[in-house]
């Protein structure tokens, strides 16, 4: 018979053989927001379909090399962050070696690589703001404003909120004496949130910055 020590940490602690009501309830939660996200995309196209001339002349101003670059890091991000979920389904909570050896990195690595690139993200938007402002692209100034301000705005927040979820696991593997099937659940329900924002943003970039 296997010992404890040598069983996975999402395997300890726990019945293993039924999900876990938290990411059931993670993943009923993340449907809600698909659907809210879903109403954003539709009044962004019916919106648009009524002032074709103002998008166009609106969407001239974005800056899509820019914000390729910036979508690509948040879309590799999602890449670091399953990385650090099967480190943590291992049990490995740090890394094993130098810290340039990235094969043995561990949950905690891999995580703050995510959080290193969501932060970009949020940096890069904030830097296209500025610009878009300083263009006249306001919310008050027109329709499109309003909708680009809208849409990618509530996509930054709920990026920012992954963020601060990536703040929460990291400090319990800290301050947590072991490592324990409960912080390896947290991970893998933080990830499901953070594939969730890549993939709502991978439409918002699609619809912003390629469908003029």
């Amino acid at each position: 018979m296997a010992t404890a020590s040598a069983i996975p940490a999402s395997r300890l602690h726990g019945h293993h053989d039924r999900p876990s009501m938290v990411s059931v309830g993670t993943i009923i939660w993340l449907s809600s927001e698909l659907m809210f996200f879903a109403a954003l995309f539709a009044s962004y196209f019916t919106i648009r379909a009524v002032s074709p001339e103002l998008w166009a002349q609106s969407t001239a101003h974005l800056d899509v090399p820019f914000a390729s670059v910036n979508t690509t890091i948040l879309v590799l991000s999602s890449l670091t962050c399953q990385l650090g979920v099967f480190a943590a389904e291992r049990g490995q909570v740090g890394r094993v070696g130098s810290v340039l050896n990235v094969k043995g990195w561990g949950l905690r690595e891999w995580f703050v690589l995510t959080y290193i690139m969501g932060a970009i993200f949020i940096a890069g938007q904030a830097t296209e703001y500025t610009s878009m402002i300083h263009d006249g692209i306001t919310i008050p100034a027109s329709s499109y404003g309003t909708m680009f301000y809208l849409t990618t705005g509530f996509h930054g927040l709920h990026v920012t909120g992954g963020l601060v979820a990536f703040l929460f696991v990291l400090g319990r593997t800290f301050l947590a004496r072991k490592f324990t099937h409960e912080q390896a659940v947290t991970a893998i329900v933080v990830s499901y949130y953070w594939h969730f924002v890549d993939v709502v943003w991978i439409g918002l970039f699609a619809t912003i910055y390629l469908i003029k």
